[in-house]
C-alpha cells in the first residue's frame, strides 16, 4: 500500500527536519532572552573589572538584556577561568580573559583547571593596556635608576604587589627582576584592588600595575608614577617615561583583555557576541571611556583574536622561562 503525505504535511515534516538540523541558528534568533553574566577572574576595582563593567554597560544597552558582572577571584584568574569553562556553552556566560588567563599562566602553573585553547570560544579582544610602575610616596626613589640602586643596596627589601600569581603585572616584576638583576620579593593578591590597598597604605613598595585601577591614585597624587611598561608613552601620562627609555633598554610588556565564551557555544551565538562586542568598542562614549582609564579599545574577529592569543602564548611563555618563575 502506498501512503501518500498531503502538501502541508509534506511541509511540516520539512520544517522540523530544517529545525533538527539547525539548533544553532534557532537558539541565535532567540538570543538573548535572559540576562548575561560575565565573569571577572579578579577582585571589584581592579582593571579588569573596571574594563568589564564598562563593556556590560554597552553590551546591556545593544542587547536589550541586563548584563551582570560575576567576580571570581584566586589564583591568578584560574578560579574564574574554571567555573567559565564549565558553564552551559548557551551565550549566558562569557568571561573576561587577560593576558595572564590565556597567555601566561599555562606556562607558569604546573597544573591548570582548564585548558586556555580548548576549552574557550575567543569573542574579540576588549582592549590593550600599559602597565604603569608605580610607588607610595614615602619611598625614597623617584626614577626608575634610583629605584634599581636602592634595591641593589637593599637586597630584598623592596616588595613588588600584584593581582596574582601570573598576572601581567606579576610578570611585568619579574620581568624587571630579571632585566635589572636586583633581588625583590613578590607579593601576590586576589586582585589588583586590595594590592594597590596596601600600596596606599605603604604595605608594599611598588607595582606595575595596570593602569586603570592606579592611574586615578597618580592624578590625585597618593601614588607617584616612576615609568610605563609599555615601548612609547601613554597618552593619558605624557609625562611619565618608559622604563626602556628610563634606564632598562629592551624592557616592554603590555597587558590585554578579551571576552570569552565557553568552547561550545553555537556558532551563531559567537557571531552575534562578537558583532555586538565589535559595534560597541567602536562608540565614541565607550572608547573614550577606556581612554579615561589608559586603555585602548580594540576589536577584531574570533579568528583574527585566536591567533594574536597563539602568539602571546609564544612570548609571554619565553619571559616565564627566562625569569624562572612558577606556581605550583
Amino acid at each position: 500500500m502506498t501512503i501518500s503525505h498531503s502538501p502541508f504535511r509534506r511541509g511540516l515534516l520539512a520544517a522540523a527536519a530544517a529545525c533538527a538540523l539547525l539548533p544553532g541558528l534557532a537558539a541565535a534568533q532567540a538570543f538573548p532572552s535572559k540576562p548575561i553574566t560575565i565573569i571577572v577572574p579578579f577582585a571589584a576595582g581592579g582593571t579588569t573589572d573596571i574594563l568589564a563593567r564598562i563593556i556590560a554597560q554597552g553590551m546591556g544597552a545593544e542587547l536589550g538584556q541586563s548584563v551582570v558582572v560575576d567576580n571570581r577571584a584566586g589564583a591568578g584568574g584560574n578560579i574564574g577561568g574554571q567555573v567559565a569553562a564549565r558553564a552551559p556553552a548557551d551565550g549566558y556566560t562569557l568571561f573576561m580573559g587577560t593576558v595572564g588567563t590565556h597567555a601566561i599562566n599555562a606556562a607558569l602553573y604546573k597544573k591548570m583547571p582548564f585548558d586556555p585553547v580548548k576549552d574557550f570560544a575567543p569573542l574579540t579582544r576588549v582592549a590593550n593596556v600599559p602597565n604603569l610602575l608605580v610607588a607610595n610616596p614615602a619611598q625614597p626613589f623617584k626614577t626608575v635608576q634610583e629605584l634599581i640602586a636602592y634595591a641593589k643596596a637593599n637586597p630584598g627589601k623592596v616588595n613588588f604587589g600584584s593581582s596574582g600569581n601570573g598576572s601581567s603585572i606579576h610578570l611585568s616584576g619579574e620581568l624587571f627582576k630579571s632585566m635589572t638583576k636586583v633581588d625583590m620579593q613578590h607579593v601576590p593578591y586576589k586582585g589588583s584592588a586590595p594590592a594597590v590597598t596596601d600600596l596606599l597604605g605603604n604595605q608594599i613598595a611598588i607595582m606595575f600595575d595596570n593602569m586603570p585601577s592606579a592611574i586615578q591614585h597618580v592624578r590625585s597624587g597618593k601614588l607617584r608614577a616612576i615609568a610605563v611598561t609599555t615601548a612609547k608613552r601613554s597618552t593619558e601620562l605624557p609625562d611619565v617615561p618608559t622604563i626602556a627609555e628610563a634606564g632598562v633598554p629592551g624592557y616592554e610588556a603590555t597587558s590585554w583583555f578579551g571576552m570569552f565564551a565557553p568552547a561550545a557555544t553555537p556558532a551563531p551565538v559567537v557571531a552575534q557576541l562578537n558583532a555586538t562586542l565589535v559595534k560597541v568598542l567602536a562608540q565614541p562614549d565607550i572608547k573614550k571611556k577606556l581612554a579615561e582609564q589608559g586603555a585602548e579599545a580594540a576589536g577584531e574577529t574570533p579568528a583574527q583574536f585566536a591567533d594574536f592569543i597563539q602568539k602571546e602564548s609564544v612570548k609571554w611563555g619565553r619571559v616565564v622561562k627566562e625569569s624562572g618563575a612558577s606556581v605550583d
